[in-house]
């Protein structure tokens, strides 16, 4: 009894935080390369993903991460592994739409049926003017400390004049 009730917790508290994404960005796949050959199921693949900055008009990340073939793969159920890498740059004119917070989630994606996301949050090094984004994937028991991180140094961007401080938007 009590084992069911912890893990009817766990269910709810992992479900809550799935559907707590305020401005949460959406996902581009731009490709897909297999490694790993099977026969009969799916292909292990490399997969490359871009994303826009749901709040900083003019950065966009792309991020790399393997997903499995197999079985459990062909049904979705396969728990992904941590790898991810992470590439941020500055596309256009930099304009934030609202102020955030320091480690505010930009994208977050689930890598297991349950247990395991993996996000990529953004903060603001102030000193140098310069956004970061750091990728990292977590699960509720034991995460990962894999990660990668990404600067975006805040650049005028044609005609534009004077980019915005990050510290006047990210506290």
């Amino acid at each position: 009894m009590l084992l069911r009730r912890w893990v009817l917790a766990a269910l709810a508290l992992a479900l809550s935080g799935s559907m707590l994404s305020p401005a949460m960005a959406q996902e581009d796949l731009i490709f897909r390369k297999s490694t790993v050959w099977k026969m009969l199921t799916p292909n292990d693949k490399l997969a490359v993903y871009g994303v826009d900055d749901p709040i900083v008009d003019g950065v966009a990340c792309h991020y790399t991460v393997p997903e499995k073939g197999g079985v459990s793969g062909m049904f979705g159920v396969a728990e992904e592994v941590s790898e991810v890498s992470l590439s941020c740059r500055q596309v256009g004119p930099i304009k934030f739409k609202e102020k955030a917070e320091q480690g505010d989630v930009v994208f977050r994606e689930r890598r297991s049926l349950i247990w395991k996301k993996m996000q990529i949050v953004r903060g603001c090094d102030a000193k140098r003017n310069v956004l970061v984004y750091l990728v990292y994937t977590d699960k509720l028991i034991d995460g990962s400390p894999q990660n990668s991180t990404s600067s975006v140094p805040l650049m005028p961007w044609g005609a534009s004049g004077e980019p915005p401080k990050c510290a006047d938007w990210i506290r």
